[in-house]
């Protein structure tokens, strides 16, 4: 076990950075390249991350599997520094934020749910009654996407 104090400006080889977070390199390039994640180069051109990249890292992992788009990862981090050491205030920032938007998702996902089990459950497959069905693509014009379910 080491004993080593890690300091907060530590910098992280781009194999030390997967090593640790369980991300392939591939995928932290192109984080980076969205934007989510940064690194400095060195004087020959290697990617050296911050250690706090690692939480950073992390939370686009979970929300990753949660199947979270990186663009609304990205605005969740929209004001969490990405070159200096967030602090904690950043981070709770982010935190309130990111909850809002998962309250909506999960609210959204409910209403599926609801109008799914409704429509599988029943059978009817009733032009008149049936809220999903879209007879004629009536509603192609006004948008593309399902249009009768909000998100």
């Amino acid at each position: 076990m080491s004993t080593q104090a890690h300091t907060p400006d530590e910098l992280l080889g781009v194999g030390e950075m997967s090593r640790r977070t369980g991300v392939a390199v591939s995928a932290l390039h192109y984080y980076e390249r969205l934007g989510l994640i940064a690194s400095h180069r060195t004087d020959g051109n290697q990617r050296r991350y911050p250690r706090h990249m690692l939480r950073r890292v992390a939370l686009i992992s979970v929300a990753k599997r949660l199947g979270i788009p990186l663009d609304d990862v990205k605005e969740a981090f929209a004001d969490v520094p990405l070159t200096d050491t967030p602090s904690h205030e950043d981070w709770q920032r982010a935190s309130r934020r990111w909850k809002r938007t998962l309250e909506q998702r999960r609210l959204g996902i409910e209403r599926l749910e609801k109008e799914l089990t409704g429509c599988i459950g029943c059978g009817c497959l009733s032009m008149k009654a049936c809220g999903l069905l879209n007879p004629d693509d009536q509603l192609g014009d006004t948008g593309s996407g399902a249009r009768r379910i909000p998100v």
